[in-house]
């Protein structure tokens, strides 16, 4: 009996040893993970040298932005788990560029190729785009294309400018350029491709990246460019990533290749209603007629998109198209024209005047909301006018017979010809606002 309560009180001292224990190494953790944030690389070999540390102790680290975490995609994730990360130390300096601190761990024998999260040091480094930490990294022996939790190896994380000489030093090193990533296949030139930065794009290309790669939904480089050359969000249209398409292409990337739903680039930069690309795709060789899975050509995207970008220029798009000899609606169809276009009188416009005589029908005016024809009252009054069975003017017919001499070079070679400039519009079907 008596022993009893000396047991109890035995292991109740032990259980509070155990508890000061841990408390400690959780207070010399948090001490350690406070210096390698502040990059100070004195108190960090302080630690290592007076204390018990593990170097490679494991950390709970803030990463809301997730710097240090890669996941496999099609997984659930508590929501705790997608604001803080594990890392070692060596992690988190690269989060941190903490360059110096980096050197102590390493001196002292940190491990350099481990993903407690996920991430290798060096996939962090190439996320940050510190090139003095690939460079460091690298020289200790990171392994150049270990692949992350979700498969992409450290060029893949190169998606900024600020990445290219994260990329310089990968490749000089012998990185493979052309490795593509687990899940989608992703070449790292897709990825460039994809996040519109040309300075890689030239960089990959100039050090043997196969510019026409298709990745696992069968979409190559400039196809993956195209597609993302808009901001939906923003409403605007990606510059760089019309550069990235101008890089591809003067490099002989293919413009007739397509994805797995047979949709080409041009089918991507009609969906977008991007004019630019329109023609710089179309000027490199692009078909207007050629047909995804579902049988729609390059026009039928453009036209379920126009009354979704406000921001775009479509009489542009439509023009471009009909000289590059895109296949005109079937005149008992071209209500559907007006359905998607109403509010775009000029895209009507340069529709209608591709016909040499077209008669309008009662679902033409249906079509047209009663808001929208009061609006734009003088140029549909003018389109009814002109549009019955009487026949067009000589000069619009003579406009149609140079069309149809010229077929699809008549963007081209309209420019060409000896004639005013304003003729040359007229040929090439310019809007000016009313039919006659």
């Amino acid at each position: 009996m008596s022993n009893g309560p000396r047991a109890v009180l035995g292991l109740a001292d032990e259980d509070s040893r155990t508890l000061s224990q841990r408390e400690a190494a959780n207070l010399l953790k948090a001490r350690f993970l406070q210096a390698l944030t502040r990059n100070d690389a004195v108190e960090i070999a302080k630690i290592l040298r007076t204390t018990n540390i593990d170097i490679d102790s494991v950390l709970d680290v803030e990463d809301r932005d997730m710097i240090l975490a890669s996941y496999k995609q099609g997984y659930w994730l508590p929501s705790y788990k997608l604001e803080t990360s594990w890392a070692m130390g060596l992690h988190v300096c690269m989060m941190y560029n903490a360059l110096e601190s980096a050197i102590v761990l390493l001196q002292n024998g940190a491990a350099v190729n481990r993903k407690p999260n996920g991430k290798t040091p060096l996939h962090v480094a190439c996320t940050v785009s510190n090139a003095d930490c690939v460079g460091l990294l690298l020289e200790w022996g990171a392994r150049i294309n270990s692949m992350s939790l979700s498969g992409h190896t450290p060029l893949h994380y190169c998606i900024t400018r600020e990445s290219l000489d994260c990329a310089r030093h990968l490749i000089l090193k012998g990185a493979n350029i052309n490795k593509p990533s687990e899940e989608n296949q992703d070449t790292p030139l897709h990825t460039a491709a994809r996040y519109g930065i040309p300075e890689l794009v030239a960089f990959y290309i100039a050090h043997g990246a196969d510019i026409n790669a298709v990745n696992g939904y069968m979409e190559t480089p400039l196809v993956t460019a195209a597609f993302w050359a808009m901001d939906i969000r923003e409403r605007t249209y990606s510059s760089d990533h019309h550069l990235v398409c101008r890089i591809l292409l003067d490099h002989n990337a293919n413009p007739h290749s397509y994805e797995e739903d047979k949709k080409t680039s041009l089918h991507k930069a009609c969906w977008n209603c991007d004019h630019v690309l329109i023609q710089m795709l179309l000027e490199a060789g692009a078909e207007t007629n050629t047909m995804d899975i579902n049988g729609c050509a390059a026009l039928q995207y453009l036209l379920k998109v126009t009354q979704i970008r406000p921001w775009a220029i479509p009489e542009r798009c439509y023009q471009l198209l009909l000289n590059y000899g895109a296949a005109r609606v079937y005149p008992p169809q071209f209500h559907k024209v007006l359905q998607a276009c109403y509010e775009y009188p000029r895209a009507v416009e340069v529709m209608v005047n591709s016909y040499e005589h077209i008669k309008y029908t009662k679902k033409w005016r249906a079509a047209i909301p009663e808001a929208v024809y009061e609006r734009y009252r003088n140029f549909y009054d003018s389109l009814f006018a002109v549009c019955t069975n009487n026949p067009r003017t000589l000069q619009h017919l003579a406009r149609c017979a140079i069309r149809a001499a010229m077929a699809k070079r008549c963007e081209l070679g309209v420019q060409q010809l000896l004639l005013p400039s304003s003729v040359k519009k007229y040929i090439l079907l310019e809007p000016v606002g009313i039919i006659y």
